[in-house]
């Protein structure tokens, strides 16, 4: 019997399913600009989460370092394994950083994206680089026919994950933006639901970029101390900002800074820790 002061059974707020995920996600990119911040494990995730974002990506980078692996040195099943981790956890859509996905060819693309589909995640982006040094981005037809591999794949599991087409260009020191809008362009007509183009930052080029492709939304990177502030960076028609491996990096930065300090017998690197009491009641409450 209930007593009469306690009131009824608190029930549990039921967490929201992978559909409400991917359409809370595909509403994101109608209007506005949010940032998209990227974890790399699930306790990140939680803190951003608790923190009051509205979705997520993961970094590839950010993952491979965590494991003891330079990034794009992580394999395909321990990737889809993190994907599934992070969607289990959190309430908040994910954006999966698939890299170029995991296939030699694109039919080994179709097949990867469907696996990573299944893990739940709300977005997945598709990378134009094979990482050869002599010549790194995908030829276009080839690079096209890996990004319709990811759109029959999504397509063939429900079609509601949202799919990003990028290019690398500019990653690689290929700075054309032309050549980067008639990659992005034709990835719009691949299938692409939303455009990025990496290590693009100057407000013009944002700008040029973001008219080139409209109406489909474009995601900025963000990845260093930066003058635009996000106010700035909506008033140029960016939809999302990511960060990429810029938080793992920051973490790695205070951590490194401790350990070094504890090579020469000092401890001072501690002094920006954030106190365990503060850290337990976040995850108490997630």
């Amino acid at each position: 019997m209930t007593h009469p002061l306690s009131g009824p059974a608190l029930r549990p707020i039921p967490r929201p399913s992978v559909g409400d995920k991917r359409r809370a996600f595909h509403a994101l990119h109608q209007s506005g600009c949010f940032i998209l911040p990227n974890p790399w494990d699930v306790g990140s995730a939680l803190y951003l989460q608790h923190q009051g974002f509205k979705a997520l990506a993961s970094t590839s980078a950010g993952l491979a370092w965590s494991k003891g692996h330079a990034d794009n040195q992580i394999t395909r099943e321990m990737v889809l394994s993190h994907l599934a981790e992070l969607v289990a956890a959190t309430d908040l859509p994910l954006n999966a950083d698939f890299e170029s996905g995991f296939g030699q060819t694109s039919a080994q693309v179709e097949e990867s994206v469907a696996l990573a589909v299944q893990t739940g995640v709300a977005g997945l982006s598709i990378e134009d680089s094979n990482l050869n040094p002599v010549a790194p981005l995908y030829p276009l037809d080839e690079a096209l026919a890996r990004l319709q591999a990811a759109r029959r794949a999504i397509d063939k599991n429900g079609g509601d994950t949202l799919l990003v087409g990028r290019c690398e260009a500019f990653l690689w020191g290929q700075t054309d933006l032309d050549e980067v809008i008639t990659r992005l362009r034709a990835y719009v007509n691949a299938g692409a639901d939303c455009l990025y183009a990496p290590g693009v930052s100057a407000p013009e080029q944002i700008k040029k970029l973001v008219d080139a492709v409209a109406p489909k939304p474009v995601n900025l990177l963000v990845g260093g101390s930066s003058s635009l502030t996000l106010p700035d960076i909506a008033q140029l028609g960016v939809r999302r900002v990511s960060v990429g491996g810029a938080l793992a990096r920051a973490a790695w930065g205070g951590f490194i800074e401790a350990s070094l300090g504890l090579v020469v017998g000092r401890f001072d690197g501690f002094g920006h820790a954030a106190p365990g009491k503060v850290m337990n009641g976040v995850f108490k409450v997630a």
